[in-house]
Formats: C-alpha cells, sequence, structure tokens
C-alpha cells in the first residue's frame, strides 16, 4: 500500500508510486487529470526511520568517522536522538575546514552545525519538498512527528520516489493504451 495524499486528504492506494489507472474518456467530454500526490512516510516506509546523530559535544574528527563509517553525506546533531539541535554535511565540514584548517577537526560539532534546520513531517507532500530542496540547495531534510526524530530524507531519496512514480504511471499508461 502507498500513503497518497488528493485534494488535503490522507488515504492509503494499493501499488507503487500510487497513480491511479486512466479511465476511459467519452468522445467529444474533456479529460480531467486526477494527481495523486506521494507523501514522505511513504519514502520513510521503503527506506526505514533510522537516522544517524551526534552529540553537540563530540569533535568533528568523530563526526567524520561517523559519516564514513556509515557512507552518508550529513547526520543530524542532537542530546538525546530525539530532539534536532542541529545538522552537518560534508559541505559544512569541507567549509569549515577551508576557513579555519585542520584545527576544526578537533572543535565541537556545535561550532561547525547548522541550526536553523528546515525539516518537514511524514504527511509532506514529496514534490513540494523537491522544490524546496532545490530551491535551498538543501540535500538532507529530517523529518519530524509529534516534535520529535522520525527519519530523514536526502534529494536522492525524492529523486528516487520521482522516477518510480513516473515508471508507474508510464505502465499503466502502456497498460491502458495496450487495452
Amino acid at each position: 500500500m502507498t500513503r497518497c495524499c488528493l485534494k488535503g486528504r490522507s488515504f492509503a492506494v494499493p501499488g507503487r508510486g500510487g497513480t491511479p489507472r486512466p479511465a476511459p474518456v467519452a468522445p467529444g467530454r474533456p479529460v480531467r487529470k486526477v494527481v495523486w500526490r506521494l507523501l514522505i512516510g511513504t519514502i520513510l516506509q521503503r527506506k526505514g526511520t533510522s537516522v544517524a546523530t551526534v552529540r553537540p559535544s563530540a569533535t568533528v574528527r568523530e563526526l567524520l568517522a561517523v559519516l564514513a563509517g556509515l557512507n552518508i553525506g550529513a547526520v543530524v546533531v542532537s542530546d538525546d536522538g530525539l530532539t534536532i539541535a542541529g545538522i552537518v554535511s560534508e559541505r559544512d565540514i569541507v567549509r569549515r575546514l577551508h576557513e579555519r584548517g585542520a584545527e576544526v577537526l578537533e572543535a565541537p560539532v556545535s561550532s561547525i552545525m547548522t541550526t536553523e534546520v528546515r525539516t518537514c513531517g511524514p504527511d509532506a507532500n514529496v514534490d513540494e519538498l523537491r522544490r524546496t530542496m532545490t530551491n535551498h540547495r538543501i540535500r538532507h531534510i529530517p523529518v519530524v512527528k509529534d516534535g520529535r526524530l522520525a527519519g530523514i530524507v536526502s534529494i536522492g531519496d525524492v529523486v528516487k520516489s520521482a522516477i518510480e512514480e513516473l515508471e508507474t504511471e508510464k505502465a499503466h499508461l502502456v497498460g491502458y493504451l495496450h487495452g
């Protein structure tokens, strides 16, 4: 089942991507397009909800070990693993290394983290989040539910879901055209 949203109402739809099969249209009648909106919660169901976190007091060197060990591009900064103090990406580290040199490796993560973190909820629309990520050049957005960290979505996750949705829509259209 895929969680979708139509006209602000969330519901489950069988199949991948949540795109409906087009209905036959009577000659002379206008075609009305139905748009399903894939939700962030659907991406989290597929990829999982685990989020790598580090404490604000951890050193940048320790942060690098987490990034390298998990082969990821960003880590949420949190004292308790549930609330968000900030976020640090590879890009943040590279910029601070350029500005401050190698001594930044022994600095606390809190000194280089982004503190104004954009977040979304599991009921957020994937298309809207993709636009936000593109317009603001953000590659990782934590997902928050009931004030607690519930997952993280990368631009790669969002693009992958868009490709899957397009492939599903194409299959439905080809099936419709071929009977």
